[in-house]
């Protein structure tokens, strides 16, 4: 599948890369790092960034305006780390020549013309390291920079259970071949102002915990503007509780004003949680999930439903036990 995909970046010489909205480090790393291989391979190809621009990846690079793509005929559009199109950080898929999709979250919807799909893979960065290893692409040292950012986020820095010999094979070849200054990477990569931190003592004091072990947080956007930030600020917050014992499953929902919703992200130490943030509009991994709700009162009853999902898994781990 990785050579069918090499041979059509190398046919078309428009490429649009996409990825999905509220990006994260893998979203972000494997489209930067695609763009940079395909433009190291292939200089004369034009190779656009789709999608908002965040300041907390400026350490990246920038992203192009959709008027440098937008009127672009015979194109190619590659989605990344974005298992449905509602996700996608672009709009009017229909005008592009040829869709692919390389994702590694487990299928829900087919929206382009070839999909590579493999949910045993830790990242999107890592298929993008498969496409270049198993293809003429080149690799150089931002390619592995860029790769480094979305594999070590998305395996929260190999703590994560989708942490494999293979994917830690990777990352030592690309520090061993590029010599890369991982001190450096990871302060980028972990940076945060003093007041996302006094955002996640805040959280801390005020998490709830569910009967049947969910932990949850409801954070209005008053409590935000109070802490200067905006609802984006407070997505790697709930990685912070990963090692509390009282939680099976912990949320975070945070309201975000200026786009009339709250965003809600979710995490899990058993029970696969994907399919209620689907339920919420969201959707994501078995352990790692998001889900976007316009009030409250839906995020209590997504509460709900992972405290009956919890308990499911508690019954179960019991009978399993006995």
């Amino acid at each position: 599948m990785n050579k069918k995909i090499y041979k059509l970046i190398k046919k078309y010489d428009n490429i649009v890369i996409a990825r999905h909205i509220n990006a994260d480090p893998d979203a972000m790393g494997s489209t930067f790092a695609l763009k940079e291989a395909i433009k190291e391979t292939f200089p004369d190809k034009s190779v656009f960034l789709a999608g908002v621009a965040s300041a907390r990846f400026n350490y990246m690079g920038k992203f192009d305006h959709d008027k440098d793509y937008e009127n672009l005929s015979d194109c190619l559009l590659i989605s990344l780390d974005t298992p449905v199109k509602r996700l996608l950080d672009l709009e009017d898929l229909d005008k592009y020549s040829y869709k692919i999709k390389i994702d590694h979250h487990p299928k829900l919807e087919e929206y382009c013309d070839l999909e590579l799909i493999n949910d045993k893979k830790s990242s999107a960065s890592e298929m993008v390291y498969d496409l270049i290893n198993e293809t003429n692409l080149k690799m150089n040292k931002k390619v592995a920079e860029y790769l480094f950012y979305g594999i070590v986020a998305d395996t929260g820095r190999f703590l994560f259970s989708n942490t494999s010999s293979s994917v830690l094979k990777v990352i030592a070849s690309l520090i061993d071949e590029y010599n890369l200054d991982i001190e450096r990477l990871y302060f980028n990569l972990y940076k945060r102002p003093i007041n996302e931190l006094r955002l996640q003592g805040y959280m801390a004091n005020n998490m709830k915990v569910t009967k049947n072990g969910v932990g949850y947080i409801k954070v209005t956007s008053d409590v935000m503007e109070s802490f200067h930030l905006d609802s984006a600020s407070s997505g790697g917050a709930i990685n912070e509780f990963n090692n509390v014992e009282d939680f099976i499953v912990w949320t975070s929902a945070v309201e975000d004003k200026k786009n009339d919703n709250i965003r809600v992200s979710i995490r899990s130490r058993g029970p696969a949680i994907n399919h209620i943030a689907e339920k919420y509009n969201g959707g994501g991994h078995k352990v790692a999930s998001g889900a976007k709700v316009k009030s409250f009162a839906e995020v209590d009853s997504l509460i709900e439903d992972l405290d009956k999902l919890c308990k499911e898994y508690q019954g179960s781990e019991n009978n399993e036990n006995n």
